[in-house]
């Protein structure tokens, strides 16, 4: 367990409380209460119970701060960032990488950075995992070729790292798999009900979806991504 567990540390990045830079105009204190919403991502994740924690210890001094916080669970990384920027959100948690490129005007904004986007403090590291059922016949990255794998909604991180991994293999998310879309809220049960055979999952561990995904009747492993694939996309994006 212990090689597999590093293993699926080969990809690492870091998640982050982010919000959008500028002079807002109030330059000196008010006596007016702020409300501000944190945007996290799904609920079995650790971003959402991270948001809450954070908005716990500040609500308890909300008084004294004028401020009050609540917590929205959202589709992850790139939506927070999107809708930090358009004004629907204060802040939101967004994975290193994501931040990065929104920032950079690459990926998702190829040609659009962001950047009035800001980092507030760094959180806790993430492992890009991927989880199979053991009767799926998974034991690496090529062999998921076929086979049905969740990469992640759209507006998550780990759709993103799960596509940059399969490319770096040589695997074409679109034609060589039959890829889900899915919310991470939804793959653990998806996994043990046999309708995919893996999923990716960019989060901190531990973390509701694997708790359950591991504790189902269906026998589940990690799958180690390891190897030259991975060690080119860490060389080529060192973050």
């Amino acid at each position: 367990m212990r090689k597999i567990f590093i293993l699926t540390l080969a990809l690492v990045v870091a998640a982050g409380f982010a919000f959008a830079g500028g002079d807002s105009g109030n330059s000196g204190a008010s006596d007016k209460k702020m409300f501000v919403t944190i945007g996290t991502g799904g609920v079995t994740g650790v971003y959402y119970p991270t948001g809450g924690a954070i908005s716990k210890m500040v609500n308890q001094k909300s008084d004294e701060y004028n401020l009050k916080v609540t917590v929205e669970s959202t589709g992850g990384s790139v939506y927070n960032v999107n809708a930090i920027m358009s004004g629907d959100l204060e802040f939101g948690i967004v994975q290193s990488d994501r931040q990065f490129q929104a920032y950079n005007g690459t990926a998702d904004w190829e040609g659009n950075p962001q950047e009035n986007l800001r980092a507030v403090f760094s959180i806790h590291p993430e492992s890009v995992s991927l989880l199979a059922a053991v009767d799926a016949g998974i034991d690496s990255l090529m062999d998921l070729k076929g086979k049905t794998v969740n990469i992640g909604n759209p507006g998550s991180g780990q759709r993103g790292n799960a596509t940059d991994i399969l490319e770096a293999a040589g695997i074409n998310p679109e034609s060589d798999i039959k890829a889900g879309g899915l919310k991470a809220a939804e793959a653990a049960g998806m996994l043990q009900d046999g309708r995919i055979d893996a999923y990716f999952y960019t989060v901190g561990h531990p973390n509701g979806s694997f708790k359950e995904a591991t504790a189902g009747a269906r026998a589940v492993k990690f799958v180690p991504l390891d190897g030259a694939p991975v060690e080119q996309l860490v060389g080529e994006y060192p973050y």
